[in-house]
This record gives structure tokens, C-alpha cells and sequence, in this order.
């Protein structure tokens, strides 16, 4: 066999196109977008939770509408509901925002067992061995998507919610507390996302990985919210959370925080920290444990 063909294999080898990191996030926003279950489940829980805003806005423009107002001419006159009502909490409504959480983080995990469970992962791995950047391009695109998104539901909600409270103190993002609060939400869409992503790694089921995602996010600040032992607090208010309610809560009104609250500074901390540990934690994890 002549040199010339001993050569030709290592030719052709290395004339095979090396996958660029630009490369992988092209695959990874195909592979998001390929399921209609993207479009249902995002569009629909922003949807929901704007309507539940504005719902709220609209209930309470319609109270306040036909309410006596609070005056210090009648000190004998008890509602004070008016004097004391915030409207910045109709574009931040508990159960809603905690709702999007859900939906973020459950979208981030299904990203990432969803190719587990489909077996699509062994192809990827296969063409793009470095694992790492794999998972590096699927959390860039999904907390992108994410925080697009956030931004969106964020900035609709509070814009729709203080267009209706207009005549009730309705608020403008030049407001002290407003620009925060819309920042505050429109980041938490990406941060459960890739919160979610690192679940889905290390779990790598559907079921299992919703569980451990509304658990973690949900009903662990639930459970360490008492004020007895301040170490039970410090655990609650290391969580989302309880991050995000103390940076949407009016400045005017964050009179009484309870004991051990947490600062502004230590809230938009925890949001680092648990972005920084989620992105670390799927990259160890992809890295080392088999397909």
C-alpha cells in the first residue's frame, strides 16, 4: 500500500467541520421551537398571568370607585383602604408570578430531559462531544427565550395594571420601587428557567423533575418562613422567592419586613447565586454522568 493511501483517511478526517459554538445555538433554538407544546405552554401561562393582573387591577379600581375615601376630617370614619391601598401589587400578584415560575422552570428541565428521555441526547453527544458547550448553548437560548419573555409579561402587566388604577394612584416606571420591580420579574423568568435546566439534569425524568422544581421553588420558602430562629429565616430568605417579593415590595410601604428581612442587595444577590449554582450544577452533572 502506497504512502499516498495511508494519508487519505487522516485527510478527509480533518476536513470534517468542526461544530462552533454559533452552530450549537442554532441547534439548540431548532430543538426548543420543534415542540408545539413551546409555544402552547409559554404562550398561555403569559396570558394567564397578565390576565390574573389585570383582573386584580380591575376588581380593585371598580372597589375603589365606589368607596368613601379615608379623610382626616373624620377621624370616626375606619376605611382607610384607599389612604393605605398600593396599586403596585396588582401588576405582582402572588399566585400569578408563582404560577410563571413553575412554567419557566418546567420549560428549562424539559429542554433538558426531554432529549434524555427521547434518546436524541446520545446523537448530540455523538456529533458535538465537547458536553459541556452543549449545555452551555441549550441555557443560553432557553434563559434568552426566558428573559424576552419575562421582560414581556413584566412590562405588559405592570404598564396594563397602572394604565387601570390611573385615578387610584396608578404608577409610572419613573416611581420610586417601579423600574426594580419590572427588572425584578422580568429576571425571574430566566432564573427559574435555568434553575429548571439543572434539575432536568440531574433528575432526568418528567414527573420527577416538575416535583423536585415546585418543591424547591415553592414549598421550601414556605416552609422556612418563620421568625423564631433566625437561622430557619436566613434558609427562606436565600430562596427566589423570597427574593422576589422583597425586590417587587413598594419602597413607600416596606415599613414593616418582620424580623431578619432581606436587604435589596441581598435579594438581587440570591438571584446570582442561584443563576451561577444552576449553570455550574448542569455542567458537572452533563459532564460526568453517562448518557
Amino acid at each position: 500500500m502506497t504512502p499516498e493511501l495511508d494519508e487519505a483517511p487522516a485527510r478527509l478526517q480533518a476536513r470534517v467541520p468542526v461544530a462552533r459554538f454559533r452552530h450549537l445555538l442554532a441547534a439548540e433554538w431548532i430543538k426548543l421551537w420543534s415542540l408545539r407544546s413551546t409555544y402552547w405552554v409559554l404562550g398561555v401561562g403569559a396570558l394567564t398571568v397578565i390576565g390574573i393582573n389585570v383582573n386584580s387591577a380591575v376588581s380593585n379600581a371598580d372597589r375603589l370607585a365606589h368607596q368613601t375615601p379615608w379623610s382626616p376630617d373624620r377621624p370616626d370614619f375606619p376605611d382607610r383602604s384607599e389612604f393605605s391601598f398600593d396599586p403596585l401589587t396588582t401588576a405582582f400578584v402572588d399566585p400569578a408570578w408563582q404560577m410563571f415560575m413553575i412554567i419557566t422552570a418546567a420549560v428549562g428541565a424539559i429542554a433538558v430531559f426531554g432529549e434524555y428521555s427521547s434518546g436524541l441526547i446520545r446523537t448530540t453527544f455523538a456529533a458535538v462531544p465537547d458536553r459541556q458547550a452543549v449545555i452551555a448553548a441549550k441555557m443560553t437560548v432557553v434563559s434568552a427565550v426566558m428573559a424576552a419573555l419575562g421582560m414581556l409579561v413584566s412590562g405588559t402587566s405592570f404598564a396594563v395594571t397602572q394604565m387601570l388604577l390611573r385615578d387610584h394612584g396608578g404608577l409610572s416606571l419613573g416611581d420610586p420601587g417601579a423600574l426594580r420591580a419590572v427588572a425584578a420579574a422580568a429576571l425571574l423568568a430566566p432564573l427559574c428557567a435555568l434553575v429548571g435546566t439543572a434539575v432536568g439534569a440531574v433528575v432526568r425524568h418528567a414527573a420527577g423533575s416538575v416535583v423536585t422544581i415546585v418543591a424547591l421553588l415553592l414549598l421550601v420558602p414556605v416552609l422556612f418562613q418563620g421568625e423564631r430562629f433566625r437561622w430557619v429565616k436566613e434558609i427562606g430568605n436565600a430562596m427566589p422567592l423570597s427574593a422576589w417579593e422583597r425586590l417587587v415590595t413598594n419602597p413607600e410601604r416596606a415599613h414593616d419586613l418582620g424580623k431578619y428581612p432581606l436587604t435589596v442587595t441581598e435579594a438581587w444577590i440570591v438571584y446570582g447565586a442561584w443563576a451561577g449554582v444552576a449553570v455550574t450544577v448542569a455542567a458537572l452533572v452533563v459532564r460526568r454522568r453517562d448518557v
